[in-house]
């Protein structure tokens, strides 16, 4: 097997998918915004096209060279004959992101029937994939383990589709065991960026934590794959001048709700939706669209414009590099020049596909309009509004925007947690985003404080 593999090298240099409009917009803000996470999603992407054997899509990410070195077709015949070689392809592992020769490299490990390979996709200056090869896998044993908190007795998973259509979503739905009545549930909505449903960045799986820690507890947990994850491939080359927040993610985390309302087992008055990052800064919105919902939870979710939020970040992490370079300076300078453009847009902007910070006009517009904030004032549902204080993505600052809106106003819970970093996850020092490189779990506190507050809520 391996000899094939190390002779077909010429034939896998592949070339990077390029990121979705919408997930590169808010990836800065929300994301693990650093340049190898970004190659990482766009790896694993790569490979679940891969994996779905969307070889057009696949084709249509290589460069020049790549497509006439690795049509369609031979491209189809490598990832045939690999699986005759392997086994069938069963699951994707990991990733991680490592640089030699002046390359940038992803190696994304892949679990195949026979063999456990790593799929070492080569990133050019310009973050195209420059060359691909499946070489034995070099990567630890699985370093998801279950947190501390978690129960295997206490619940059990079953598959669960959201939505239907062309836009179905698979998911998990974690179910106590052995409760005398319908449990309460919750509805996790990710963060910016194509997530699967364990909300998986890098070494970290912080919605199945949220989903083992509080099924645990007696509370049901929904989550499931991201409309641009799952879908992918549709968004690609797509027209997305109509694309807001809305498609991306508030109408699937209502259909999850409005689905767990007709789910054995579930307490339909008490369904709840927890947002983390942009899906906190959304989840009033999802609560105006759905007034029966028991409460909302918002974990790290900003309450500034999220093209400020970009600027803010870039900073950041160029203090983290010490004295910025030239280049990073003109970089800064771009990216601010953007967001000048995204500041001046207007309605007669709003069918434009022209680009701005990799996103539509319409995107933009519709995040203005909508403000989280003026939507959670209107709000009747309680809410639970926690945040971490070594959080560089969304800081205190937005957290204290939450608390000088709706400070006065009954049925809200503010909770800091000074010790804990964007994924709720304890640390010490100023954040990078090294620090999701290494595994971790939601921090136990968390999970105890948002179960006590929803068992409360009857």
């Amino acid at each position: 097997m391996l000899k094939l593999l190390n002779g077909a090298k010429s034939v896998l240099r592949l070339i990077s998918v390029a990121a979705l409009l919408m997930v590169a917009a808010v990836d800065v803000t929300f994301g693990v915004e650093s340049p190898s996470t970004n190659l990482i999603s766009s790896a694993t992407q790569f490979v679940d096209l891969l994996v779905k054997e969307d070889f057009t899509g696949a084709v249509a990410r290589f460069d020049s060279t790549m497509k006439s070195v690795l049509p369609e077709e031979k491209l189809r015949e490598v990832w045939l004959t690999l699986q005759k070689q392997a086994g069938s392809f069963k699951q994707r592992l990991r990733a991680r992101a490592d640089t030699a020769g002046g390359y940038d490299m992803v190696f994304v490990t892949c679990h195949f029937e026979g063999a456990d390979l790593d799929a070492k996709v080569v990133f050019n200056a310009e973050r195209q994939i420059a060359g691909l090869f499946f070489v034995p896998s070099q990567a630890a044993p699985d370093s998801f383990a279950p947190p501390p908190y978690a129960k295997a007795s206490a619940f059990r998973e079953r598959d669960f589709t959201v939505g239907a259509g062309e836009w179905s979503l698979p998911g998990t739905l974690s179910l106590p065991v052995g409760l005398a009545h319908p449990s309460p549930a919750v509805v996790l909505v990710h963060g910016s960026g194509p997530n699967d449903r364990d909300e998986t960045i890098l070494a970290n799986k912080p919605f199945r934590d949220l989903a083992w820690g509080l099924a645990s507890k007696g509370i049901a947990v929904l989550r499931y794959e991201k409309r641009t994850k799952e879908h992918a491939a549709q968004f690609v080359g797509a027209d997305l001048s109509h694309l807001t927040v809305k498609e991306e993610t508030i109408d699937d985390a209502l259909s999850a709700a409005a689905q767990l309302r007709a789910t054995d087992g579930i307490d339909p008055k008490r369904i709840f939706v927890l947002g983390h990052s942009l899906g906190g800064t959304v989840a009033p919105r999802i609560a105006q669209a759905d007034p029966n919902l028991a409460g909302i939870i918002i974990l790290a979710g900003a309450t500034r414009p999220l093209e400020d939020l970009m600027v803010e970040q870039t900073r950041y992490l160029l203090t983290l590099k010490g004295q910025p370079s030239e280049e990073d300076q003109t970089k800064v300078n771009e990216l601010l020049a953007e967001v000048a453009k995204v500041k001046k847009l207007t309605a007669a902007d709003a069918s434009s596909s022209a680009l701005l910070l990799h996103a539509p006009p319409r995107y933009w517009l519709d995040l203005r309009e909508h403000d989280s904030l003026t939507a959670a004032k209107t709000l009747r549902q309680p809410l639970l509004i926690l945040q971490g204080g070594r959080d560089y993505q969304v800081t205190e600052a937005d957290f204290d925007g939450w608390k000088k809106a709706l400070g006065s106003r009954p049925g809200v819970t503010f909770k800091l947690y000074p010790e804990l970093n964007h994924l709720f996850m304890a640390g010490e020092g100023k954040s990078t985003p090294a620090e999701y490189e290494h595994p971790d779990h939601v921090a136990e506190s968390v999970i105890t404080d948002i179960a006590d507050w929803i068992l409360a809520k009857h």
